[in-house]
């Protein structure tokens, strides 16, 4: 049997299963909370109650005397420490060129608390039960103040400041594009279109909750301690670095983050928490290895949420459908901190899509970043790419209904042509590959566009409502960070490993990895190992914006050729022969023609330390630019508002498929979160108060598995990514920015079948049966 027959079944572009599976289905996964330490410490929180209140005082000195309290650690010592604060929106600046503006923003509150759920104290105790207990019996003196919850509330005049310095509430804002000739355009225009838009606040959900265990390595004085973090953390060099650097205020050499198992991650946790820099905290000043686990109620508390954007967008049109010019005006919910990465997803990485797969001449966009007093806003699975996708695909459904063109014919008329590529939008981000045309058309004929009249014949006849929802998009990928470290040891023990500072969370990019190390290397899958999560192995950038494969997967290629080079040079060397003469398969070096062999493992077995080993940075030219065709169904009960997804089919340029199997993982689970923004979920708060209604699962409506009638998921590889030698583009957001509009426009379509157009786009999400009904109904 030839090698590629035996080990190429396991190499790129196949069916491979998962390599992380088996030790999970087994229950031997290695999450933070199965990790423990002899002697470790507890350490859990004190929360505010209140969404704004002035903190008068901290009584904690019964709780000390209680059994096993061994420290409780309030906001004012941090300030005493001379701890660093969380970094805001001063980068960025407000209207008139001042600074962005925003409060100080502490690990633990010290003068005023102003989120529900911030953490006011950390109690620290020999168990959980006995910190919990010491939680109870802290008094705190607050001064209930007034809160101000909604965005367009907060920038109303007079409105309760989150910030004295944050005029109106702005944080920070920013404009792209030229509003006098976009001003123009609309002035020319023949139709113009317009919608108020809001998306929603959401909160990420991952099945495994934050969790940090601290561990101490004493040196001869505090001074020289070692601290090593085992964490749940998408990037943990960033998580170390932002430490180090900008809270602890020690060398890096200090501080390992180590990431096992995560369950889960959607952007919540790719930065530094403030719980995180308190477990460190104390772990140091106490001398102790200590851990802290999330409850479910902190995650809905104080773990970042996502989105929350309301936005005004109109787009104008020539007499015969084609994009003049895009204006918006949109506020975006940053919380009581502004925190800078939130700002930035709304302010910049959005508005880089928000033209999408269209030739759009002229953009006017205005974008503010809004103080209110909620938990801050960040990373959510697409950050920023949904809710500007959001906004355009629902600009083009509306502008087809108003000029009467077809849905697939109004985009037909617009999208960015092969021809033209590279593009270059009105964001300044060029587009290095794709064929939005052709894609489209292999969309509708995936979906059966033209047979669409049949299938709402067939609902119409069991009584229901039927609508479909198109869209066309793209999103951007790499989280501008384009270059990455990896190392590969092939060793004398049979095996070759990867070490990449790219971080595993569920999405199976070690499978990935693997199945490209099979090629470079011609060896079973089961001789590949990739590890991942140890900051004294490697630093990196880690995973997020869709980067880890086409990226890390660049370096892993380049280094995979240096290895190969390196162990071409030593087999011939102990052949006696020119590597020239040398033929590579099965893991073996062979003299052309002959039977003289050398393993590769048996070379590496015969070098210093057993090992071949190769260190390699590479850099890719740029961002990928993963697009799509999505078409969605629906089926509406006009009795009682529900919806139902009948099918959903979507054609997706990701450049080259590594993995088919996670392909479709990644597509298909990432669909299924925008069909949960688009009907089911919501982070709410009480306008009046600031309490958190949605505290838990019983209030917070996540998708479920019934959700969904058919996926249809296929990929088109015809038009590879140019700025990385796998020619792959990211995948792994690509199916949330797709559904939630597909989902949106096809309930509009529906009800606007049945006569009522002007209520259903009207209506926001979520697209609660009680909103559809309502509708429907016209109350």
């Amino acid at each position: 049997m030839s090698a590629v027959a035996k080990y190429g079944r396991f190499g790129s572009g196949r069916e491979v299963k998962r390599i992380e599976d088996p030790a999970l289905v087994r229950g031997q996964g290695r999450y933070v909370d199965d990790v423990s330490e002899a002697g470790q410490l507890h350490l859990v929180f004190l929360r505010s109650p209140w969404a704004h209140a002035r903190i008068r005082a901290i009584d904690a000195d019964e709780a000390l005397q209680m059994p096993g309290v061994m420290a409780i650690i309030t906001g004012r010592e941090l300030v005493e420490a001379k701890l660093g604060e969380f970094p805001g929106p001063q980068g960025f600046q407000r209207a008139g060129g001042k600074p962005g503006s925003a409060p100080p923003y502490q690990a633990l509150a010290v003068d005023a608390a102003r989120f529900v759920g911030q953490a006011v104290a950390a109690i620290v105790a020999q168990t959980r039960a006995q910190a919990q207990a010491a939680r109870d019996a802290i008094n705190v003196d607050y001064e209930d103040l007034p809160a101000i919850i909604d965005v367009r509330a907060a920038v109303a005049k007079g409105a309760t400041l989150v910030w004295p310095d944050a005029t109106d509430n702005i944080a920070s804002e920013m404009r792209h594009g030229d509003a006098a000739k976009t001003d123009a355009a609309f002035k020319s225009a023949a139709h113009v279109v317009s919608l108020e838009l809001m998306n929603q606040r959401l909160a990420p959900a991952p099945m495994e909750p934050r969790a940090v265990l601290a561990t101490v390595q004493k040196g001869s004085d505090p001074a020289q301690d070692h601290l090593t973090l085992r964490m749940t953390s998408q990037m943990p060099s960033g998580a170390r670095d932002a430490l180090c650097d900008g809270i602890l205020h020690i060398p890096k050499e200090r501080v390992r983050v180590v990431v096992g198992d995560v369950g889960g991650g959607f952007g919540m946790k790719t930065g530094l928490y403030p719980e995180d820099a308190v477990v460190a905290y104390a772990a140091l000043k106490l001398r102790r290895s200590l851990k802290w686990t999330a409850e479910r109620g902190d995650e809905f508390l104080s773990a970042v949420h996502g989105r929350d954007l309301f936005s005004r967008a109109e787009l104008a049109l020539d007499k015969d459908g084609r994009i003049l010019a895009l204006r918006t005006h949109s506020l975006a919910n940053v919380g009581a901190y502004g925190p800078l990465v939130g700002a930035i997803i709304q302010m910049l990485i959005g508005p880089w899509v928000s033209t999408s797969v269209y030739d759009i001449p002229l953009i006017d966009e205005h974008i503010q970043a809004v103080l209110t007093h909620t938990n801050p806003t960040g990373p959510y699975r697409g950050a920023g790419r949904p809710e500007n996708i959001y906004i355009i695909e629902r600009l083009m459904d509306a502008a087809a209904r108003k000029t009467g063109l077809d849905a697939a014919e109004i985009r037909r008329r617009n999208l960015i042509r092969a021809e033209q590529m590279p593009y270059k939008n009105q964001m300044g981000m060029t587009y290095d590959s794709g064929n939005f045309p052709a894609l489209l058309e292999q969309g509708l004929k995936l979906a059966d566009y033209a047979g669409f009249d049949k299938r709402l014949a067939e609902s119409k006849a069991r009584g229901k409502l039927r609508g479909r929802g198109l869209v066309t998009f793209l999103e951007w990928t790499s989280g501008n960070a384009f270059d990455e470290r990896l190392t590969i040891d092939v060793s004398g023990d049979g095996y070759i490993e990867v070490y990449t500072a790219t971080q595993q969370m569920g999405q199976g990019i070690a499978t990935s990895y693997a199945q490209l190390v099979v090629d470079a290397f011609d060896v079973p899958i089961e001789r590949v190992r990739i590890v991942m999560g140890d900051t004294d192995r490697g630093s990196g950038f880690g995973s997020a914006g869709s980067r880890s494969l086409f990226i890390a997967g660049s370096t892993l290629q380049v280094a995979s050729k240096e290895a190969m080079d390196k162990a071409r040079d030593l087999a011939a060397d102990a052949l006696e022969v020119s590597g020239a003469d040398l033929e590579y398969s099965n893991a073996e070096f062979r003299i052309a023609g002959t039977d003289r062999v050398i393993g590769l493992f048996e070379l590496a077995a015969r070098q210093d330390k057993r090992v071949i080993h190769v260190d390699t940075t590479s850099t890719v030219g740029g961002p990928s630019w993963p697009n799509g065709c999505h078409v969605c169904e629906v089926e509406v009960d006009p009795g009682t508002g529900a919806t139902q997804l009948v099918s959903y089919m979507s054609l997706n340029d990701i450049g080259r498929v590594v993995s088919p199997m996670i392909v479709r993982g990644q597509l298909d689970g990432g669909a299924v979160q925008g069909i949960g923004q688009a009907l089911c979920e919501q982070i709410v708060y009480d306008p009046e108060s600031g309490q958190l209604l949605t505290g838990t699962f019983m209030d917070y409506a996540m998708p479920r598995a019934d959700i969904i009638g058919t996926f249809t998921t296929r990929t088109d590889e015809s038009t590879p990514c140019k700025t990385n030698l796998l020619g792959s583009k990211g995948v792994g957001e690509l199916g949330t920015i797709g559904a939630t509009p597909a989902v949106v426009i096809a309930v509009i379509d529906a009800l606007a079948r049945a006569g009522a157009q002007d209520r259903a786009l009207k209506m926001q999400m979520p697209l609660t049966p009680e909103k559809v009904w309502r509708a429907l109904s016209g109350n």
